[in-house]
């Protein structure tokens, strides 16, 4: 079974990770949010309440599949100020272990350097500066880091992440469970 894990913070974009954590778990992934703010109650940059599964404090087993990064603010900027995160994201980079970011969130990983020379996207105007090339497709996978533009990209975005970990066809079986249509699922 893959291993995810959701950061969340005050301010994340509730549709950016509850969408991930939903459609993560549907594939049959082991799915765990894990609040950055020292409790497990967090607060939505829309004024959602969410319980976090663990605090990061209490994460045991730190090998994971995936790790992932919800945007929006301050939300991004918390998750850009804890340590303990930008460490963790530091080794599950230097190990070729996934990473994912969507909306403002790729900011993060473009501070800790995970996009210099690499193809990626963001909300505009977010990264650009030591990043290889900034598209504006909703969803970009350069490697193993993955990112996607913003809300209007949640479900390209998760159905990516489901993708790269349990194939395309599992992919494609949640869409229609869902009723998403696309082209491409990105």
């Amino acid at each position: 079974m893959s291993r995810v894990y959701v950061f969340l913070a005050d301010g994340f974009e509730e549709i950016e990770g509850l969408t991930a954590v939903d459609l993560l778990r549907r594939a049959g992934c082991e799915v765990k949010t894990v609040s950055v703010m020292g409790r497990r109650e967090i607060m939505g940059s829309h004024q959602i309440g969410v319980t976090a599964d663990i605090l990061f404090e209490e994460m045991t087993e730190e090998t994971a599949d995936l790790l992932v990064l919800p945007g929006g603010m301050p939300g991004t900027n918390h998750l850009r100020d804890h340590a303990g995160l930008a460490g963790l994201l530091k080794k599950q980079y230097s190990s070729n272990g996934l990473l994912a970011a969507i909306c403002a969130a790729p900011m993060v990983f473009e501070g800790l350097g995970f996009l210099k020379d690499r193809d990626a996207t963001s909300y505009p105007g977010c990264i650009g500066e030591n990043t290889g090339r900034v598209l504006e497709q909703p969803v970009v996978q350069d490697g193993h880091v993955i990112t996607s533009r913003g809300v209007g990209t949640a479900i390209p975005f998760a159905l990516k992440l489901i993708e790269v970990l349990k194939g395309s066809e599992k992919a494609q079986e949640i869409a229609e469970a869902i009723v998403y249509s696309s082209q491409r699922l990105g």
